[in-house]
């Protein structure tokens, strides 16, 4: 199918790219890595005669860590780039992760965390992780700014907060204590290029005693939304890490998901593979946290 005609506009600021956004307010689309968007343009699900991209904004891509403020992770940050990221890979692994062995190569090098999360899809490789690490997007029109829990940010398939004249400005996730593990499983019908039909993201810490805090398991593919999964979370919070008890946790989770059947997978395999997923990333994020390999 043909792609539509449209006019690509190239703002060189966040000013000047809202300002596009208020002057073409009934027929535009935001571009950033463009996988999601053209496709839907060319099979019609979308339509817009102007698109305002955010690849020449200035400081749209940059990817900031400090120990104080944690991660700072701009739209136009390309998905590769921040799988690369010396930073991402020590303190954030399970996005570090999310971001590897997420679609192709291409996809990867063109496409952007922040228009995954924007696309709001159930399976988005980085929501589960990121909503593990407790992350929260900052979202900017004209009037101000405002920041937004990861979340509240998912509304259904496709949809988010985000208000038409809003742009998605970065993604902040808080800098994990020391003793601290992460980790994001994904299955696939065929390899990592397919979507994924179940993915687990966890995190947790220990303190001086070697109980467990700050809990997060999320989880991708299994409902409307990427979810959390707080019985679970509760379960184990406070608690000294136990196998029965992690696996008690793990079965939560499945209480947490609303699976579908489609062509990728059975309502009942998404469930049973959650379970299945969550034990094994529970005993990697508790690995982690106790000083093993990562």
């Amino acid at each position: 199918m043909a792609t539509p005609h449209f006019k690509v506009h190239q703002p060189a600021s966040l000013e000047e790219a809202l300002d596009l956004l208020g002057r073409h307010r009934a027929s535009v689309k935001l571009l950033a890595g463009g996988t999601d968007l053209v496709l839907k343009l060319r099979a019609g699900a979308v339509s817009a005669a102007d698109l305002v991209s955010l690849n020449r904004v200035a400081g749209l891509n940059r990817i900031n860590y400090q120990d104080e403020d944690g991660l700072i992770i701009g739209a136009g940050a390309h998905i590769s780039d921040v799988a690369e990221h010396p930073a991402v890979r020590q303190h954030y692994p399970a996005l570090a992760h999310a971001c590897s062995v997420m679609a192709t190569t291409q996809i990867r090098n063109m496409g952007t965390v922040a228009g995954n999360l924007a696309n709001a899809a159930p399976s988005a490789d980085t929501a589960a992780p990121l909503l593990a690490y407790r992350a929260s997007v900052v979202l900017v029109e004209r009037g101000g700014r405002r920041q937004v829990r990861l979340e509240e940010f998912f509304k259904g398939p496709g949809l988010t907060v985000l208000e038409p004249m809003e742009i998605l400005e970065a993604i902040r996730v808080p800098a994990p204590p020391r003793r601290a593990g992460s980790c994001y499983l994904r299955l696939s019908a065929r390899s990592q290029v397919d979507i994924a039909a179940v993915g687990v993201a966890g995190f947790l810490a220990l303190d001086m005693q070697g109980a467990m805090m700050g809990v997060r398991l999320a989880c991708a593919s299994v409902a409307p939304t990427p979810v959390r999964c707080p019985e679970a979370e509760a379960l184990l919070e406070g608690q000294e890490p136990e196998p029965q008890l992690l696996a008690r946790a793990a079965a939560a989770c499945v209480r947490a998901a609303r699976p579908i059947d489609d062509v990728r997978a059975s309502a009942n395999y998404r469930r049973a593979m959650v379970q299945v997923l969550a034990g094994r990333v529970l005993e990697q994020c508790l690995n982690q946290a106790q000083g093993g390999a990562q």
